[in-house]
């Protein structure tokens, strides 16, 4: 039982790293520009906006629950952002601070619904990705913004490392990660979020609100959507209203194949990098091999299945 126990969470910490070496070795052999530098900032472009959702997607899963609104969430604050740049001529900081708030007053709409009000987290963010989907719609009037101000554009410029240009937007990514990371290590809220996941009714009796860590984490989790609401702008010079609509599914396929339990309380937010890694280098390589974007869809839902069984396995292992 307890060698049993000790292979499933080997597995569950490492097997995220493993997927993705295995992965770059696989494609590597399949086409000769996989392995460069090029490559691999692109496929960083392509996860940082993803990659800042699933980091507030990780911070509310460790506390056992779920948003499924996050991406139409994004797509409402980079709207919010462009609309008052184009429209009131705001200042790019200034444009940038009202998307994020907007964001975060869903966070803390989502997160007193939850702690309040008792309802379940799957159908309080079910309910959210409507109606953010709706004012998104509704306030954009269904058309992309343009022009928006030069300054917001700045995260999706670039600078040579290596022979290579890479974002600063990467860089912001990257540094999130990193930042929450030892948060959630070294800090008495950090270590608070785990204890809610583990166990809300021991956490309570310690004396620790769980009401607040819980509505601290989706407060926070808005904040994070509306840095990658600012993400999403800078790289496409524009507010898109239809975009976010794949992003929850996304931010959540990399939560869990960076090996964060979905029963709450265990998880690494580094894994969440090289999840939303995974998916981006699958979805890479096979876009090199001239593969039709079907199958790297149903690549990823397998990996899904796959990442949730292991944790199933795991839990199932730890209560024996």
């Amino acid at each position: 039982m307890n060698a049993t126990r000790f292979n499933l969470s080997a597995l569950g910490a490492m097997g995220p790293a493993i997927a993705l070496l295995l992965a770059c070795g696989f494609f590597s052999f399949q086409h000769d520009n996989f392995l460069t530098l090029k490559n691999f900032s692109l496929i960083l472009q392509q996860v940082m906006v993803v990659g800042t959702i699933a980091i507030g997607q990780t911070l509310i899963i460790l506390t056992a629950g779920i948003d499924l609104s996050c991406g139409m969430v994004m797509a409402l604050g980079s709207i919010v952002m462009t609309k008052f740049a184009a429209d009131y001529q705001l200042g790019a900081v200034l444009a940038i601070f009202c998307g994020i708030a907007a964001t975060t007053l869903l966070g803390l709409v989502n997160g007193w619904l939850v702690t309040r009000v008792k309802l379940p987290p799957f159908i309080v963010t079910l309910g959210t990705l409507n109606i953010a989907f709706a004012l998104t719609q509704l306030y954009s009037g269904s058309q992309t913004i343009t022009p928006i101000p030069e300054g917001m554009n700045w995260l999706g410029e670039t600078f040579v490392m290596g022979g290579t240009r890479v974002p600063y937007g990467v860089v912001l990514m990257l540094s999130l990660y990193v930042g929450t990371w030892i948060w959630l290590r070294d800090t008495a809220q950090g270590r608070h979020i785990y204890a809610v996941g583990n166990s809300p009714e021991a956490t309570r009796l310690t004396g620790i609100s769980t009401n607040k860590v819980i509505l601290g984490v989706y407060v926070l989790a808005g904040v994070f959507y509306g840095v990658a609401a600012t993400l999403s702008v800078a790289r496409t010079g524009a507010g898109d209203p239809n975009g976010g609509q794949t992003e929850n599914l996304d931010a959540i396929t990399a939560v869990v194949l960076g090996g964060t339990s979905l029963f709450g309380g265990r998880g690494v937010v580094l894994g969440t990098l090289i999840g939303a890694l995974i998916v981006g280098v699958f979805r890479n390589g096979l876009t090199l091999m001239g593969v039709s974007s079907v199958y790297q869809i149903l690549v990823t839902g397998i990996l899904v299945i796959l990442a949730v069984a292991t944790d199933q396995m795991s839990q199932q292992g730890a209560r024996r």
